[in-house]
């Protein structure tokens, strides 16, 4: 894919190179029921540390139900899901909130930026939320929307945005405080071709840049393509998984 550069990425540090991917996410036979519907039925993945994998499937296979428990939003119905040391999958729902607002960061298809808030606040949110001053909350903030392109966007809300500025300041939400795995559910499914384009180069760069892992969820394989790997759910069962290399030429 030709790479382009939007906002200032180049001026981002570089992260230091990755040889060695220890695991971060580890699901261990994941099962997942709502009454007699079988979202997961027995589903074993292991994501490593700066790893980006797009997890694919058609309309009901169980992808999104997969990023829900990886992310400890739902509990597995069975199986076991751990982050590092930390056993994901047996924490109380405080512990869980305060896990995912401290060490995970999320973009959806439709941003869900708070409507009243502007761009500006909306970054500086889960910052704020971690206890960070409002001086330094906001200072932050700034940086990331100037680094994705948006700092001409500080005081507009989400309604007088385009989708494709939202998901820039969406983005650069998920990534402000630093997460160590950014959990992306169809983020271009309410963009035309072009903005999607430019919004995964915009996601996938700044990924790599701070370090963190990626887990996209997609039906397209042109979003999948940018992503270093491939996991393919059916039937809430693991139908494939291989490196993006082996799928589509760059």
């Amino acid at each position: 894919m030709e790479q382009t550069t939007y906002g200032s990425l180049d001026a981002m540090p570089p992260t230091e190179p990755h040889t060695e991917k220890k695991p971060a996410l580890v699901g261990v036979g994941l099962k997942k029921s709502f009454g007699a519907v079988h979202a997961l039925a027995g589903v074993d993945i292991t994501i490593g540390e700066h790893e980006q994998v797009a997890i694919m499937g058609p309309s009901g296979s169980g992808k999104s139900t997969l990023l829900h428990v990886l992310s400890g939003i739902l509990l597995p119905t069975e199986g076991t899901v751990n982050f590092g040391t930390v056993p994901v999958s047996t924490l109380r729902d405080a512990a869980r909130s305060k896990l995912r607002l401290k060490s995970f960061g999320f973009v959806f298809q439709d941003g869900q930026l708070v409507p009243e808030l502007t761009s500006l606040e909306n970054v500086a949110l889960p910052l704020l939320l971690n206890g960070e001053s409002k001086h330094a909350a906001v200072s932050t903030a700034k940086e990331w929307l100037e680094r994705l392109g948006v700092g001409d966007q500080l005081k507009k809300r989400p309604g007088e945005m385009s989708g494709g500025q939202a998901q820039r300041v969406a983005i650069a939400r998920a990534l402000v405080h630093h997460p160590a795995v950014v959990f992306a559910d169809e983020p271009t499914g309410a963009l035309d071709q072009a903005t999607g384009h430019e919004v995964m180069q915009i996601l996938t760069s700044a990924i790599r840049m701070s370090g963190a892992t990626l887990v996209l969820i997609t039906h397209d394989v042109k979003v999948a393509a940018w992503c270093d790997r491939l996991v393919e759910i059916r039937d809430g069962l693991l139908h494939t998984d291989r490196p993006m290399s082996e799928v589509v030429e760059r």
